[in-house]
């Protein structure tokens, strides 16, 4: 199992020269990848519910010019909130900034209030995001024209560059069976959040039997409290291991105390880390 970071992302007062801190901190520790969260305008302050004061995609470019290794990642970008043409340069753009290191994490929301304010269908989300990483795909192995379906067309003249050195991996987030069947149709990789370990292995099988038996299949998980001993953290993330996740990204909590959680816990777990 890999182990990554989910970056905090979560304070308006925090210079975006912390996250180059723990991202470097991150890769030098072992951890797989660093991933950053997404919310564009939520009804409420950001903290603990809402993620992304930076904008992801533009933060994870900052990223990929201080680290070397490590995977880096959305989890996970609003994807109905994006126009998928801009999106699909956009992601091309970071594999070539990080040489291959980018992985596009989608998911299609919950928060109808962004959709309201943004004049997006809420409603239709989540076939808009099937079609976006249908035509992402499209773009990133073809180049251009022709393509169409239900939302864009465009004849042979079409041409899209830069085209990546190989198409930007999709992970899915999402525990439903909808976000599933996405998995197994259009992605890489599947996130499952908010699980336990064994409701994990339950959705995993479940993917399994929707058809995503080539998709790897990991969780978010999340050490927030410094009453919870690092035991226990340590005891659960070998519990994920022994569900044969393929990857657990976990999220430290508040930026004020997250490296140093996250340097104790990669102390207890050096077997699950690359490098260290």
């Amino acid at each position: 199992m890999r182990l990554h970071v989910v970056l905090p992302d979560e304070s308006a007062s925090m210079p975006v020269s912390r996250l180059v801190e723990l991202a470097r901190e991150a890769e030098v520790l072992g951890f797989a990848g660093v991933w950053l969260p997404d919310h564009v305008l939520p009804p409420a302050e950001y903290g603990p519910v809402y993620g992304g004061v930076y904008e992801p995609l533009t933060t994870l470019a900052h990223l990929a010019a201080v680290t070397t290794r490590v995977t880096l990642g959305t989890s996970v970008l609003v994807l109905p909130l994006r126009e998928p043409l801009v999106l699909a340069k956009q992601a091309a753009t970071l594999a070539h900034l990080s040489e291959g290191r980018f992985v596009l994490g989608v998911g299609t929301g919950w928060e109808s209030y962004e959709f309201a304010a943004a004049g997006a269908d809420f409603a239709g989300r989540g076939a808009r995001t099937t079609a976006a990483l249908r035509l992402i795909r499209h773009l990133h192995t073809q180049g251009g024209g022709p393509y169409a379906d239900d939302h864009h067309a465009f004849d042979e003249r079409a041409v899209f560059r830069p085209v990546p050195a190989a198409p930007v991996p999709f992970l899915i987030g999402g525990n439903s069976d909808a976000a599933l069947r996405r998995a197994a149709r259009v992605g890489d990789m599947w996130q499952g959040v908010g699980l336990s370990p064994e409701e994990f292995v339950v959705r995993r099988d479940r993917l399994r039997e929707l058809g995503g038996e080539r998709v790897s299949a990991g969780a978010r998980d999340a050490w927030d409290d410094d009453a919870l001993p690092v035991e226990d953290v340590a005891r659960r993330v070998r519990d994920w291991d022994r569900t044969g996740a393929d990857d657990l990204a976990l999220h430290f909590g508040p930026v004020e105390g997250f490296g140093r959680r996250m340097r104790t816990l990669a102390a207890r777990v050096p077997e699950l880390l690359s490098g260290s």
